[in-house]
């Protein structure tokens, strides 16, 4: 091989030997030591580290060993347009798996209002109404919401907050989705290995300026206010904040609430400067504007994510299926999706559920949840059509009109639900059919 050294003694400064191999080797340092290597059949070894500036381009194959690291992970992206082996084991965080522990953050699931429009009309209760996602006030009947279709490109369905009363006492008009501590034990946060979070999401707004909104740990005496600036009004507009993960504190890393994700409507409660964990319930960033002092105003919503790490990467897209299975751990029904839960559901989907009579009762029809729950849900009886009072079944023959018959929980878990109850008519161990709709919730 043909050398070229270089070296840090004046006698020695630059020599150069030569052979007829057709390789070349270069050599530095105070005793000359190979750096690179050009072989033959030009390929490039090189002996060190290597630092690359701007666009780089490969063609063939390239072989690293030792640690690499490929552009500035808040400014760079490496893109590669071949097939991609790993040898070994690959560490590539947030790529696969649960990435984004927001539920429904693409808005797509609406088990209880199927795209109809709900006023916050309860006051200070956290009430659901897309699926995973409650609103909260200090003054009811404020704010219209429900799911949209007006979304950004890649989303079909958006969150809508309109205003339809002015509030500039508030002070909280909340946004909010509970994680289960469960889906949040790999973040550490509570101890010295907490690691960096990032939130991600696309919004829009007819009100512009400086919005706010919150992390929160289950006993709200850990905050973490954050800011974003709506630029253009009525603009879809793409937004990250990073999230330091926090060291002290409770963090739940059981079935109970893990964090809490609040986006403030409203004046605000005990604003904070943004970006800086406090010790304190706080549900927004100082600065922040009032989108409630508008009346009219609007305020869209969707592609929400909550990841590990502290660069946004691109949105977890999960299939219906799954989306809508998540949401059934926490909220589930017997209506058809896209029916909305009321009283008098319609016939043309009713449900019909075998049960067997003993002596007085109706000893229960078991009723599997699509998934397990959280926890043993609440349950909410529907009547269906031909029944005339709210909350009871129809059972076939004796009660299949008129009244019905008013069904109770027999037993209930995670798993299962066991309807039944008193009824008259019957035969002793001969089987009926029940038919009614239910909804069970385990929210958090």
């Amino acid at each position: 091989m043909s050398t070229i050294s270089a070296s840090t003694t004046s006698t020695t400064a630059f020599k150069i030997t030569t052979d007829t191999t057709g390789a070349l080797v270069f050599q530095t340092g105070a005793s000359p030591t190979t750096a690179m290597t050009l072989g033959s059949d030009q390929s490039v070894t090189f002996a060190g580290a290597v630092t690359l500036s701007g666009n780089q381009t490969v063609t063939g194959n390239l072989t690293v060993n030792g640690n690499t690291t490929i552009g500035d992970a808040s400014t760079d992206t490496a893109t590669v347009n071949a097939t991609t082996t790993f040898a070994q084991a690959a560490n590539l965080p947030n790529t696969f798996g649960f990435k984004n522990r927001i539920i429904n953050g693409a808005m797509m699931i609406d088990q209880r209002n199927a795209g109809a429009s709900v006023t916050t009309s309860v006051l200070q209760s956290n009430t659901y109404f897309l699926d995973r996602w409650a609103y909260y006030n200090d003054v009811v009947s404020k704010r219209t919401l429900q799911q949209s279709s007006t979304a950004p490109a890649g989303f079909i369905n958006s969150m809508l907050v309109t205003v339809i009363a002015t509030d500039t006492v508030g002070p909280q008009q909340y946004i909010r989705q509970a994680i289960e501590g469960l889906n949040l034990a790999d973040f550490g946060w509570g101890t010295a290995s907490a690691k960096n979070a990032t939130l991600s999401f696309w919004v829009r707004s007819s009100v512009t300026g400086q919005m706010g909104g919150a992390i929160q740990n289950n006993a709200t005496n850990r905050s973490y206010p954050f800011a974003y600036t709506i630029n253009s009004a009525n603009t879809w507009e793409y937004k990250t904040v990073l999230i330091t993960g926090d060291t002290t504190g409770t963090w739940l890393t059981t079935n109970g609430i893990g964090a809490s994700l609040l986006f403030e409507n409203g004046p605000g409660y005990q604003k904070s400067t943004a970006g800086t964990w406090v010790a304190q319930n706080t549900t927004s960033s100082t600065g922040s504007v009032n989108l409630c002092a508008t009346n009219g105003a609007t305020w869209y919503i969707t592609g929400v994510q909550f990841e590990i790490g502290s660069t946004a990467t691109s949105f977890d897209f999960r299939s219906y299926g799954t989306e809508l299975a998540l949401c059934q751990r926490y909220f589930c029904t017997n209506f058809n999706v896209g029916v909305a839960p009321s009283q008098g559901g319609s016939n043309d989907n009713r449900p019909c559920i075998g049960t067997v009579f003993n002596s007085t009762d109706l000893q229960g029809s078991e009723i599997a949840f699509p998934v397990a729950m959280r926890s043993t849900p609440s349950i909410t009886f529907y009547r269906p059509s031909f029944i005339a009072t709210d909350g009871n079944w129809g059972v076939y023959p004796m009660h299949w009109g008129g009244g019905g018959f008013p069904v109770a929980i027999v037993n209930c878990n995670v798993y299962r639900l066991i309807a039944g109850g008193p009824v008259t008519g019957g035969t002793n161990y001969n089987s009926y059919i029940m038919s009614g709709y239910f909804t069970a919730s385990s929210e958090l």
